[in-house]
């Protein structure tokens, strides 16, 4: 299974995933221990948020993602593509990847107001 977090500073687990740039993707096999594979960090064009291009996006080689929040509209995206998204309040991206590897349910994310510039109706979840 390979698992992608949002993480803008490649150390705990953030939020707005549709505007995040950068990504820590694991690997767990046969529900073993996650192993980082590697960490992308896109130009701007390739956050969700931007994105137009014509080729699959590199999110779609994920199973599951995992963020600390994104709206409705973002999870359907990925949903589209064969992604799970899991919005949570857990910080820690190793715990979280683990968890997840485990089969357990993450904590719930922080509700927050989802307003960038354009309005869509959407909360974070």
């Amino acid at each position: 299974m390979k698992i992608g977090i949002t993480s803008q500073n490649f150390k705990t687990i953030t939020g707005h995933a549709g505007k995040t740039r950068r990504f820590l993707v694991y690997e767990s096999k046969s529900g073993g221990e996650p192993v980082e594979l590697e960490r992308w960090d896109f130009p701007k064009e390739m956050s969700m948020h931007e994105y137009r291009g014509s080729e699959p996006h590199p999110l779609q080689q994920l199973d599951i993602l995992i963020t600390g929040g994104c709206g409705e509209g973002f999870k359907n995206k990925l949903a589209r593509m064969g992604v799970l998204v899991l919005a949570t309040g857990e910080t820690d991206t190793l715990a979280a990847a683990q968890a997840v590897s485990r089969g357990e349910t993450l904590p719930p994310a922080v509700e927050s107001d989802h307003d960038h510039g354009h309005s869509n109706g959407v909360t974070l979840s």
